[in-house]
């Protein structure tokens, strides 16, 4: 039962490469979206287009419907106080 544990075979470039795919895929969840710039709505789907905290463009792609319904006039209120509190802190 070796599910966490290294086996005796790894190389240290086989660690190595196992902790940048790793990486690679903690990067890939956690991104903060800056610069957004671009948006499109298409067959059902909304993008939001624009560059992470590292500059690197990437995209963000939501059902269209569920967005909006999640997103209503309550939602909206809500982000405009917490970003005027933000601005306020500042």
């Amino acid at each position: 039962m070796m599910t966490n544990t290294l086996k005796i075979t790894d190389t240290i470039d086989e660690l190595i490469e196992k902790e940048e795919r790793r990486q690679e895929v903690d990067d890939l969840i956690h991104k903060a979206m800056n610069n957004i710039n671009s948006f499109q709505c298409c067959e059902g789907e909304l993008y939001l287009r624009g560059s992470d905290e590292y500059g690197k463009d990437f995209q963000v792609c939501f059902n269209a419907y569920d967005f909006l319904d999640w997103i209503d006039t309550e939602q909206i209120e809500y982000i405009k106080e917490q970003l005027i509190k933000h601005i306020k802190t500042k």
